[in-house]
């Protein structure tokens, strides 16, 4: 009966992880719309949001806990629940990140952009790929998965390079481009939701192997 009240406590919390890594795509795919169609009303929407991340991580970390409490786990299943107290965190915080983008788009308000977004758009395309793709990974218990997810942040990595790289060129030539440090900022905060995708990816792996390597961000 123990271990029965266990496995459905489990698997309302991968529920919950679930829907939390739902809720920040949306967030991540509104902010850099609200970017691309200089969308003030949906920026405003984005960060009005961010509650429900918030709630939602409240919610899982004290299902978690009292998981501790009540079930008395042992070995793997301390360790993914352990676990999953530590991807709620990078989750909740790939949420502030979108909500800072947000913020930013309203900073920039409704005028043209002074440089192309479509790289920002690409880098956008690709942590919300990362972050489905390591939830996922994690829920699963997939270890594979994980470890190709992982591979992918190179590409983010990439494309924050060549943001920057076209930034500090455009400035060069138009040092009065006052949008300039905010676009990099935006790119800056899609290259931390890959780091924080990457380790999720880690998080899966520990929580299966019981080997952890060194994340990105702690």
């Amino acid at each position: 009966m123990v271990r029965t009240t266990f496995f459905s406590e489990l698997e309302h919390l991968k529920s919950d992880l679930m829907q939390m890594g739902s809720l920040i795509e949306q967030a991540i795919a509104g902010a850099v719309k609200a970017l691309k169609e200089m969308d003030l009303d949906l920026a405003r929407d984005v960060m009005s949001n961010d509650k429900a991340i918030n709630s939602l991580e409240k919610s899982i970390e004290s299902r978690a806990l009292m998981m501790m409490l009540t079930q008395q786990p042992v070995a793997k299943d301390l360790r993914v629940i352990s676990t999953a107290l530590k991807v709620v965190t990078d989750t909740e915080r790939i949420g502030d990140q979108s909500s800072d983008i947000a913020e930013i788009v309203l900073r920039l308000g409704d005028l043209p952009h002074c440089q192309s977004v479509d790289d920002i758009m690409d880098m956008a395309s690709c942590t919300i790929n990362m972050v489905d793709k390591a939830v996922t990974a994690f829920i699963n218990e997939d270890v594979a998965a994980a470890k190709e997810t992982i591979k992918l942040d190179d590409q983010v990595d990439e494309l924050f390079t060549k943001v920057r790289s076209d930034i500090i060129e455009m400035l060069k030539q138009d040092r009065s481009c006052e949008q300039a440090v905010d676009l990099l900022m935006i790119a800056k905060y899609l290259e931390r939701i890959g780091d924080h995708a990457v380790n999720i990816c880690e998080w899966a792996e520990f929580s299966s192997t019981g080997t952890l390597k060194n994340t990105k961000l702690l």
